[in-house]
């Protein structure tokens, strides 16, 4: 079925695995009883930095008592000292309460190797009620730890949860996928993309579905582009080992943007169960390819030199510690993207994500047409209407044209600006919340991973081969001072 066709009824995998494969024993399913999530790669930076204080407001706010939290890692490290990672990780996320307490002091810690069939055969044996195995650890690792949990298998009712990058290429994606289903139905998979998490994105939901003088609005009728950008001021911090063989183009426009751009253009779901939601987006992902197959025209990539942002210097990529700078590791990346779909076909989406941008732009922007006909006698400046949802500041903005102060003839753009409250969770929280509660719009289907890369191969071919030049920008400025709008 090709990209432009109605979405189908799941994945393969995933209609397989609501049968007879999901029928058996799942305890700890019911409301109140007793649930373990075992952290693998307890003592890592993403445990303690963003899982533990998502996991915390998740408890401070539902009934999750009755969890039993287990850590490990391969370091050796008693219940106590796991106990105060936990609780210190728990009050950075400012939760608190009895539920919050209560999972402090029944947490554990199992020293293992993650990769041992004994030792993963000893950690499922500590679970109480139905097993969550989370997977904080490097890719490679998460892939062996599977292989070595398909030769002895898993308990009934067990949830995966991986962290991306699912796989390095389309190919290693269909591995992984099938390594995974081997032993595992697919709606017992949860691969985590935290950006789905966050409450701006999921604005999105709302600003589109909820509102008559906008959702009709949006498709190629009306709408001459559309922005998918999230330009930060971070460099590296510390994760040169990760960053530079993988780079901008993998870690954020194959995954988080790609899945920003799902929802963006999704056509409407029926509810927003998790089967609707994920059939709409990757109905959205099958369409989507290089804007007219050409990367080497419609992609861009640069990397940043040494300046200031914010008083703060940062040295150039090149010559942060652990950086290899043959290997050409970019730090901005852009393409143009096309959506085939009746409702986006010949719209251009423009995804672009940069490190050191002094002036950060993190959003989606519906660019308007220009109005089919201004009267003779307005006079004035006419600019392109304009929906900003905002990824980064939560705001919400339209830009529109009304009539300036003083002459009424004269045309003076305005901003229309609100705020969106925060979210009741951080975006760990509720990737959280997916995962114990089965809930699943806000992970990543197979067949969705899969899409995902081969979307953006043609233009790691064309990088690859040379064919689109590595260009520089100083830290703190907006990008390459050579580049210009690039969308057809």
């Amino acid at each position: 079925m090709s990209g432009a066709d109605a979405p189908a009824g799941g994945s393969k995998s995933e209609r397989a695995g609501r049968t007879g494969k999901q029928a058996g024993s799942e305890a700890g399913t019911e409301s109140g009883q007793t649930q373990t999530l075992l952290i693998l790669g307890a003592r890592g930076d993403l445990t303690a930095r963003l899982l533990l204080p998502g996991l915390g407001g998740l408890v401070a706010s539902s009934s999750l008592t009755d969890l039993f939290l287990v850590g490990s890692d391969r370091g050796e490290q008693g219940d106590e000292a796991w106990q105060a990672v936990v609780a210190q990780a728990f009050a950075a996320g400012e939760a608190s309460g009895p539920a919050v307490d209560t999972v402090v002091r029944n947490a554990r810690y199992a020293a293992a190797d993650a990769t041992d069939e004994d030792d993963l055969r000893r950690l499922l044996e500590c679970r109480r009620g139905r097993l969550t195995l989370y997977f904080a650890l490097p890719a490679a690792v998460t892939v062996e730890s599977c292989r070595a949990l398909a030769r002895i298998g898993v308990p009934d009712g067990t949830r995966l949860v991986l962290e991306k990058p699912f796989g390095t290429d389309a190919a290693s994606a269909t591995a992984l996928n099938e390594l995974l289903h081997g032993f595992m139905p697919e709606d017992h998979v949860h691969r985590v993309d935290h950006f789905l998490g966050m409450s701006t994105v999921l604005n999105i939901l709302g600003v589109r579905f909820a509102n008559r003088v906008i959702e009709p609005l949006l498709s190629a009728e009306h709408v001459e582009a559309v922005d998918i950008v999230f330009d930060e001021t971070l460099g590296l911090e510390g994760r040169a080992g990760f960053y530079d063989v993988t780079g901008a183009l993998r870690d954020m426009i194959q995954s988080h943007l790609l899945q920003v751009l799902a929802i963006a253009a999704m056509p409407p779901p029926s509810t927003l169960e998790q089967l609707e939601v994920r059939d709409s987006k990757a109905h959205i992902l099958r369409a989507t390819r290089v804007w007219d197959d050409r990367p080497e025209r419609f992609s861009r990539r640069a990397r940043y030199t040494a300046g200031t942002i914010d008083g703060r210097s940062l040295p150039s990529y090149v010559d942060e510690e652990g950086i290899d700078p043959a290997r050409g590791t970019e730090t901005l990346a852009e393409v143009v993207f096309a959506v085939d779909t009746w409702r986006w076909a010949g719209v251009p989406f423009r995804v672009r994500s940069g490190k050191a941008i002094g002036s950060p732009r993190q959003e989606v922007t519906f660019w308007f047409k220009a109005p089919r006909h201004v009267p003779d006698g307005l006079a004035g400046e006419v600019r392109a209407n304009r929906l900003h949802i905002g990824l980064g500041p939560r705001r919400l903005q339209m830009d529109l044209n009304i009539n300036g102060p003083g002459d009424p003839s004269t045309i003076s753009p305005v901003t229309l600006d609100t705020r969106f409250g925060p979210g009741e969770l951080f975006e760990y929280g509720e990737v959280l919340r997916g995962v114990l509660e089965d809930a699943k719009p806000l992970s990543v289907r197979d067949d969705m991973s899969v899409e995902s890369w081969r979307i953006v191969q043609p233009v790691l071919d064309a990088w690859r081969d040379g064919r689109v030049p590595l260009e520089e920008y100083q830290a703190g400025s907006a990008g390459p001072a050579a580049w210009e709008d690039r969308r057809p």
